[in-house]
């Protein structure tokens, strides 16, 4: 029993990681626009279909394909951007019923242009397992861990100490004081989305894999991604990182103690907790942890 707990830690940690990748986009555009992005699920699954598309019908590897990837899914992201960006009244509510049917087209076009089976990598080193003990993990788990904790970093230390990650961070905290000090919000709101599209990319590769992946998964990712971001708080790198980690060890935990059927009821319990706890998240402004 102790060790299938240790294993159900282990897992959570790693699938916290991966997490942590999809919340962050989400995160970087809320904070910055304050816009919640209801079609950032499906960016990351359009991602995880291009690397589909790359191994299956040209033999490539699906790491190979995050190139094309990035590209593709960094243009939909600022396409996304600029429709947002036409909205002129109650942006915050608009914005929500447009990125929603944002998403339903993509979901529809993924499912029109790849079909709605369930697919997953053919490739037998992604699927090769790493035994630690009494641990063990895909390559393709443990590869998304560490590309996971080496993007919170970097992207932690640009917010921190370059002239843009600066720009992003005043923008967030106050736009029209931002315009004074000689900033173009336009083109710093721009930069997050594409920030938030290249994280989406690289989730969508570790998706496809380390997983399955299919049509509605880019819906269940946007929850997940939303979960994260209120448990972190507004404006905390690490906070979307604790808070991955949590609801992965959550989901982990309940999937292997009682039933994979509670899975997401486990992630909205703990939603739901935090904001009765702590309104303002785990690292929130106000009430900040650590």
């Amino acid at each position: 029993m102790f060790e299938l707990i240790l294993q159900a830690i282990y897992s959570g940690l790693l699938s916290g990681g991966l997490y942590a990748m999809v919340g962050l986009g989400l995160a970087l555009v809320f904070g910055t626009m304050k816009v919640i992005n209801l079609a950032h699920g499906e960016t990351v699954l359009l991602a995880a279909y291009i690397a589909y598309m790359m191994e299956t019908s040209f033999g490539v590897n699906p790491v190979a394909s995050i190139p094309i990837a990035l590209i593709i899914v960094c243009t939909t992201s600022v396409i996304v951007y600029f429709l947002i960006n036409r909205i002129r009244g109650n942006r915050e509510l608009n914005s929500l019923i447009l990125t929603f049917g944002i998403g339903i087209i993509l979901t529809n076009l993924v499912m029109m242009i790849w079909t709605p089976d369930v697919q997953g990598t053919q490739s037998t080193w992604l699927q090769d397992a790493i035994i630690m003990g009494p641990l063990y993990a895909m390559n393709s788990e443990l590869g998304a861990f560490v590309v996971s904790l080496v993007l919170v970093i970097v992207l932690w230390q640009w917010l921190r100490r370059s002239w843009y990650g600066r720009a992003l961070r005043a923008v967030s905290s106050d736009r029209d004081a931002a315009k004074l000090m000689g900033i173009n919000p336009q083109r710093t709101e721009i930069i997050s989305f594409v920030i938030a599209g290249i994280l989406a990319t690289f989730a969508g590769v570790a998706i496809y894999c380390s997983s399955v992946i299919e049509p509605s998964l880019g819906h269940h990712l946007t929850v997940k991604a939303f979960i994260i971001t209120v448990l972190a708080g507004i404006g905390s790198i690490p906070g979307v990182l604790l808070g991955s980690i949590l609801l992965g060890l959550c989901e982990s935990l309940t999937t292997t103690l009682y039933s994979s059927a509670l899975q997401n009821l486990a992630g909205m319990t703990l939603f739901l907790l935090v904001l009765l706890v702590l309104p303002n998240g785990l690292f929130g402004s106000s009430r900040r942890r650590g």
